[in-house]
């Protein structure tokens, strides 16, 4: 079981993976994903996962110019822990992924742990026509592209980042990722305790089945015992089944407009906050309660929003 109790709510309010055409809600200026940020804290999320997108037609932007307005917004306005991307969007290289995360210095900055296929082309079911150009080149490159993160790249951010006293949102899509952490941990690149985030429903990673939600828990069980915190999200509809799954089972969660745009069937979500309000109901439904951002620092082990170069 987890050491506390307290779940942490992690709200992830933009992402790279939907295209503005997908959701009018999805934040894209820098006000806006400040302003979900905030909101999502409000609602009661202890962490907020930030990418940043060109205010101009929503494209992922991973310039450390595009986070800087947001970042210093919600420090100013927020005690909410912070967690710069290192995983951008799939089809940027390494060293314009780290960037952010090696200038701003955050409390947490997220880690993908392996190669992959990262298929957003079904998206395109969905939409005759596209706002913006970029989107369905985009959208159907995932067909014939991999999601890049060898053992060289994953060095390469865990040792950039090694002086910050960054720590991980360890992002494992599938059970080889968990064994390619315990490698990094086997060669003292990182160290516990681990923030390992199980990510279920993405096409290309393992699904999202209850029993696929078990295996990747035994297995970081097994592997990791007692140095590390869980924490899932579900992709699209599975949202809500796999965080009601994992607060069940001592785990903390992740919502928000990257992981799903939704609230309901059929019924797009208006807010980030929302989505925390969902994650919230089913926590304290279970007995449960969440943690305060500085909580959740405690938890995790992180060095404090003090601390951070933004």
């Amino acid at each position: 079981m987890a050491k506390s109790r307290k779940v942490i709510i992690t709200c992830a309010v933009t992402g790279a993976i939907h295209t503005p055409t997908m959701s009018p809600h999805i934040p894209i200026t820098a006000q806006e994903i400040a302003d979900a940020a905030v909101g999502a804290a409000e609602a009661g999320a202890a962490i907020v996962h930030l990418h940043a997108r060109d205010p101009r037609n929503g494209k992922p932007d991973q310039s450390p110019q595009a986070f800087e307005p947001f970042l210093k917004d919600i420090r100013k306005r927020s005690n909410v822990v912070v967690n710069i991307t290192t995983g951008g969007a799939p089809t940027m290289l390494v060293d314009e992924r780290v960037k952010p995360a090696a200038v701003y210095k955050p409390e947490v900055a997220s880690l993908n742990m392996g190669t992959m296929n990262f298929g957003l082309f079904l998206m395109m079911k969905r939409h005759k026509e596209f706002k913006y150009d970029w989107e369905k080149p985009y959208l159907e490159g995932s067909r014939s592209s991999i999601f890049k993160n060898t053992y060289a790249d994953i060095e390469y951010i865990l040792t950039t980042c090694a002086n910050n006293g960054t720590r991980f949102e360890i992002e494992c899509y599938d059970t080889s990722h968990l064994y390619t952490l315990a490698y990094f941990a086997d060669e003292g690149i990182v160290k516990p305790p681990f923030f390992i985030q199980t990510v279920f429903g993405i096409m290309g990673g393992i699904g999202a089945h209850p029993e696929d939600v078990m295996h990747l828990r035994r297995t970081a069980d097994r592997l990791f015992g007692k140095d590390y915190e869980w924490s899932v999200l579900g992709a699209g509809r599975n949202q809500l089944p796999v965080i009601t799954q994992a607060a069940a089972m001592g785990g903390h969660v992740r919502v928000g407009l990257e992981d799903s745009l939704w609230r309901a069937p059929g019924k797009l979500a208006e807010t980030n906050a929302q989505q925390v309000v969902l994650a919230r109901q089913v926590i304290e439904s279970l007995g449960l309660e969440i943690a305060t951002p500085d909580e959740a620092r405690q938890i995790l082990a992180l060095k404090g929003g003090d601390k951070v170069a933004f």
